[in-house]
């Protein structure tokens, strides 16, 4: 089983891609693919996952407003 399936999971479901992750983190996509290759500390799971929300509902309000 993968590591940080769950972020992985969100990501799928919500339309997000891991490079829109890293690019909010300011690190290159290649350096989050590493970090979650290895179970990351509850602290910073919770920020990448609330980080996937924000990215699919800014979309969201996008799409609504246009």
């Amino acid at each position: 089983m993968l590591s940080n399936n769950e972020v992985r999971k969100k990501a799928k479901e919500q339309g997000v891609r891991l490079w829109e992750v890293a690019e909010v983190l300011n690190i290159s996509e290649p350096t989050m693919t590493r970090k979650l290759r290895k179970e990351l500390p509850t602290a910073e799971k919770e920020r990448i996952l609330s980080i996937i929300e924000d990215i699919a509902s800014g979309r969201n309000t996008a799409v609504v407003s246009a």
